[in-house]
């Protein structure tokens, strides 16, 4: 089964308005544009703002729910951008050692608490956001997590490549995405986080929206699907399998092998 997303194939003049201007920005950030070096300030401010709201939590924590479908009991897992864990309550069995990995020391610092209180051994990895290769050895991990991440990772393959190396045979990786070049995600995005950034930054959202995220859902999830063997993908809000009907998808693959 191959996903597409017809959102982000409208006429250029309509798509750039939803997706941001690709074809002038390109997805990697000019770390010397003003609208980047601004965003790097105010993120936090940002995420504040939309995600912690009751409307973003309601959309993010409809991706957590897929935790539950994972028997963590005794198992090694590596958590690529934690954020605050906030799919804990959604645990099932309790996890051997958990490994934080994130590029934000204080985002590490808020997930290790979390880990703490849950009394699961861990360790805080901080990343180097230039290196190519994740600093553990092959098969370390019975699973991966990646919550509202791989959007943002460019190039997609190599990192998941790289998230294959470590993952034992069996492993699974279980994460959630948002449906980014679904027509959804684009009008949602005009009403919310658009105006926000509008109203309380001069940030260009053509600029900052291609480069938080370079990668479409649909090439999230035909990469993953060419990659590992997929056990469950459940969209919200609607049942039914369409990028460009729903905000986010969430799923558990699994690494080929035992």
């Amino acid at each position: 089964m191959s996903f597409n997303a017809y959102g982000h194939q409208l006429p250029y003049a309509i798509s750039k308005r939803l997706f941001g201007d690709r074809r002038r920005f390109g997805k990697l950030p000019d770390v010397s544009d003003p609208s980047w070096q601004e965003w790097l300030r105010r993120d936090f401010d940002f995420y504040m703002a939309n995600q912690r709201t009751s409307v973003g939590m309601t959309v993010n924590q409809s991706g957590y729910r897929v935790v539950s479908r994972s028997d963590l009991e005794g198992k090694r897992v590596l958590e690529i951008g934690p954020g605050a864990v906030e799919h804990i309550q959604h645990w099932a069995g309790r996890p051997s050692h958990w490994t934080n990995y994130d590029i934000r020391a204080d985002l590490l610092e808020v997930a290790g608490k979390r880990i703490d209180e849950a009394g699961v051994p861990h360790d805080d990895v901080l990343a180097n956001p230039d290196a190519k290769k994740l600093p553990f050895a092959d098969n370390s991990f019975d699973a991966v997590f990646t919550f509202y991440a791989l959007e943002h990772i460019h190039p997609l393959d190599e990192h998941l490549a790289e998230i294959e190396r470590v993952l034992r045979p069996g492993g699974q990786l279980v994460g959630a995405i948002p449906c980014e070049g679904g027509l959804a995600w684009g009008m949602g995005r005009m009403l919310t986080s658009r105006r926000w950034l509008r109203k309380h930054t001069s940030i260009d959202p053509d600029r900052l929206i291609c480069w938080e995220h370079p990668n479409f859902a649909d090439l999230i999830l035909n990469q993953l699907t060419a990659r590992f063997e997929r056990q469950t993908l459940s969209f919200w809000p609607l049942a039914v399998p369409s990028i460009d009907l729903n905000l986010i998808a969430s799923f558990v693959f699994r690494k080929p092998g035992k």
